[in-house]
Parts: C-alpha cells; structure tokens; sequence
C-alpha cells in the first residue's frame, strides 16, 4: 500500500500516471491531495507514504503528513535540499529523502523524480517517459506545438479565453486535472491566461453541452479520445428492434461515434476545436502529452509576456492564512 501526500505540481501528475495506465499497476495506491477529514484511518495496514513538497513548507502537506503517518509506515519525503520543515520533519523520522531539483517547479515537475519515483513504484518504466529529446528533432511534433500555439494566440485575440477539454477518456481525467493547473497557474498573470475547464464525455451531453452549443462565444475546445484495445460489448440478446443499430457494438466504438458526432455539430456551428485521438495507451504515450502541454504553455507565456514559471497571487494566499493561524 502506497500513499502519495502532496498538493498541486507535487501529486497531480503522479495521479495522472497512475490513472492513465492503471490495468498495468498491480500496486495499491492512494492520493492525498486536499485537506480532509480521516476519520477512517486504516491503522491497521502498513503503508509507504512518499511525502512530496518543494519548498518543504506546503502547509496542506504538512497536515496530511502530520495526521497519516504512523510509526509503522516507511516514508520517503521529495523536497529542496534546505532546511524547510518536511526536510527537518524527514531526519526526525529516519525516513529517505530525495532532493528534489530546485530548477523545476511543481507543475514541470512530471518528468523529474517528483513524478518518475512514484512511476517506479507502480512498476513503471521512468525512462520509457521521457521522450523530450527524440520529439524536439521531431518536425511533425514541433509544427503540432506551433500550429498550437498560433491559434491559441488567434483565438484569445478575439476573446476567447474559456479553454475546455471535451474529455471521453474516463481514465484521463487527472491529466487534464494536471493540465488544468498547468494552464491556469502559468499564465493567469497580469490580467491574462485562459481557464482550463474539463468536462466528462458522455455525460456532460445531457448537462454542459447546450450551453457549448448555442451559448455565449468565447469558448474554444479540446476534443480527446483513447481507442481502446479492450471494452464491454453490447449484449444482442436483449437488444430491442428499434435500438438495432447498437447490435454488435461494444462502449469504445459507441462513444468513439458520440466523439465524431458532435465534432460534425461543432464544424457546422463553427465553433472552434482541435482534437487528439490515442493510439496506444503507454508510458511513451503519456510522456509524449506531457511533454507537448508543458512546452505549448511554455511558448504561450512567452508570446504573451509572461513569466510562464512563478505564481505571486497564490503565494498572497499563502502568506495570508498563515497570518490567520498564528
């Protein structure tokens, strides 16, 4: 039993990884990622807690830690090399600690041992990842960023700011919960960014999906798609004439045609849109995505003057709950 306690960068990317590729992690894995209350604390098990923090002083962090670990658990604690609280917190308890990079913060952290140590311990190929090297020479990946990038600037000129990712893979939903804050922290800056927003496919078909359609325009949308080796298939038998058309049809071709279906609506209503469609579901995959949305926000800083890397607001917020608490 693993548990990974972190907030933001620190843990959604880990949390992304193990969704995305959970049918081949044999390992148990639980995610504390927010405040709660733990009123069920399973004392009875023995768990591996990785406690991740670059500063060392996230004081969500610090509270999840303080409340779950048990004298029992073996810890591994992810921070700088400095003396901040979870480092000093790490010597108290014996426990190993892994310096994180102090170049890379939190939300570009995915590829470096924030994110490929908790790769590991699913039983996952860290180097199989990490695929930066080989897609730079890659003149079809880097047109795929610019021609990106370019719209994205076209598409906030004329006042679209509202990104949503039109998501039919269930199990993507922390990567875009990942490139949610990713977006959001980098470039809401100077009274500028755009607001990742995610929505569920089917499901938001009977909810959102008026409102994408015939509401207000400042919306532009992320289509995602995984095709998938294996999924449920309908059953026949109990297939009523009227509904023949779903005869021999199994989940993955069904919502794949809902996905065609409204792209077809949208072309028709001009309504702005890219789409990706997953081949293969792999760590190479994955590195692959991480890498194109780290480096698209990146340029996306750059072309609108900001600093793609810090997030002063947030630090505000911070600052003020600890003046509350004292």
């Amino acid at each position: 039993n693993i548990r990974i306690i972190g907030m933001g960068g620190s843990i959604l990317g880990a949390r992304a990884i193990y969704d995305f590729l959970k049918s081949k992690i044999k390992k148990n894995f639980k995610f504390i990622d927010n405040l709660q209350n733990f009123q069920k604390k399973d004392k009875e098990k023995k768990f591996t807690n990785v406690v991740i923090s670059k500063s060392g002083n996230t004081i969500e962090t610090i509270v999840n830690a303080n409340i779950l670990i048990s004298k029992n658990d073996k810890n591994i604690f992810i921070t700088e090399n400095k003396k901040n609280y979870l480092y000093i917190l790490a010597e108290k308890l014996k426990s190993e600690i892994i310096h994180h990079n102090n170049f890379i913060g939190g939300r570009y952290s995915v590829l470096s041992e924030v994110g490929m140590l908790p790769a590991e311990l699913m039983g996952l190929k860290a180097e199989s990842f990490k695929q930066l090297n080989s897609l730079i020479k890659n003149q079809k990946f880097i047109n795929g960023i610019i021609s990106s990038v370019s719209s994205t600037l076209h598409l906030i000129k004329n006042n679209k700011f509202n990104s949503i990712i039109i998501n039919y893979d269930e199990k993507s939903d922390a990567l875009f919960k990942w490139y949610q804050q990713l977006v959001a922290e980098s470039l809401g800056k100077k009274n500028k960014g755009l607001l990742p927003i995610v929505s569920s496919m089917p499901k938001d078909n009977h909810s959102v999906m008026q409102l994408y359609l015939d509401g207000f325009k400042n919306n532009f949308y992320t289509f995602f798609y995984v095709h998938e080796k294996y999924s449920d298939k309908i059953n026949n038998n109990i297939i009523l004439k009227s509904n023949s058309f779903l005869k021999n049809k199994n989940l993955s071709k069904i919502i794949y045609a809902q996905k065609k279906a409204t792209e077809n609506v949208f072309t028709r209503k001009k309504i702005p849109f890219r789409s990706f469609e997953i081949k293969r579901r792999d760590e190479k995959t994955l590195g692959e995505l991480f890498c194109f949305f780290i480096l698209e926000t990146i340029l996306l800083g750059k072309s609108l003057n900001l600093n793609p890397y810090d997030q002063p607001a947030v630090e505000l917020i911070k600052k003020e709950t600890k003046k509350i608490l004292i």
